[in-house]
């Protein structure tokens, strides 16, 4: 009889062939290893190299995996939208395709969702101890600058609200990316925002976490852009956005 995963991980990924056939090798490892009913989601984000037919093939003997295709390049937060309102898990994920935040550590994720969360996010500085290869100093600095800039405009008062590894309930997924706006590298402290609106219970989790130097964002101009998203946030709870109703979304595709 056919049903859905209880699990859905959704793994955004933008000109990742040189890495993604590794994540999904320990993604799908850490699935059956731990015995989850899981699904793996990859959202190509209209990538220029081969991502998309390396993850094709790896689907052909890991029936876990499938591909979402983006209509062009659309950015992370889109991305993330899209894989987390297609997903069919009843707690959903995303993931960087870097694996910064070893997938094992979902775990973590899950327990708080299962002690009462809505949303599960993880944090590199809740217990600092836990970064196994920390950032440059010059990164470190302008991450928890842009963090402290969002605490003090949005109110959200978590240590971490860039981390690429949060949990949802479904019914949180859809609440939050059906009323998400950011479809770049800002989207992060919107979901948040969204959510606490919405009256949603979001539990800080500590995770491990690498530095992986192969990272993309430019805390220059992309932190630039972050604050324009801060502004566009405040502009559309200024003007009701956030408010306004949403429908759940039927799942349109089950497991085998």
């Amino acid at each position: 009889m056919a049903q859905y995963p209880k699990y859905s991980i959704v793994i955004p990924a933008y000109n990742e062939s040189a890495r993604i056939s590794a994540t999904l090798d320990a993604v799908v490892a850490c699935i059956r290893e731990h015995g989850w009913e899981a699904e793996v989601v990859v959202v190509n984000d209209g990538s220029r190299d081969a991502t998309a037919e390396i993850v094709r093939a790896f689907s052909a003997s890991a029936p876990e995996v499938r591909l979402l295709e983006n209509p062009g390049n659309r950015g992370k937060g889109y991305s993330v939208r899209s894989g987390l309102l297609q997903a069919l898990g009843e707690i959903v994920m995303f993931s960087d395709a870097d694996l910064s935040a070893p997938i094992e550590e979902a775990e973590r994720l899950f327990a708080a969702i299962a002690a009462g969360a809505d949303i599960a996010i993880g944090s590199r500085w809740l217990e600092r101890s836990r970064q196994t290869i920390r950032q440059p100093l010059y990164r470190q600095f302008f991450g928890r600058c842009f963090n402290a800039v969002t605490r003090a405009v949005m109110g959200l008062s978590f240590a971490d609200t860039q981390c690429g590894f949060k949990a949802f309930t479904r019914h949180a997924a859809q609440t939050v990316c059906q009323l998400q706006t950011i479809e770049r590298w800002g989207f992060d402290p919107e979901i948040l925002f969204i959510a606490l609106k919405r009256g949603l219970r979001v539990t800080e989790v500590p995770v491990s976490w690498a530095h992986d130097e192969r990272t993309r964002i430019s805390y220059l101009k992309d932190g630039v852009r972050m604050l324009e998203d801060i502004a566009i946030i405040r502009w559309n709870a200024l003007f009701g956005h956030y408010n306004r109703q949403v429908e759940h979304i039927h799942r349109a595709g089950v497991l085998k």
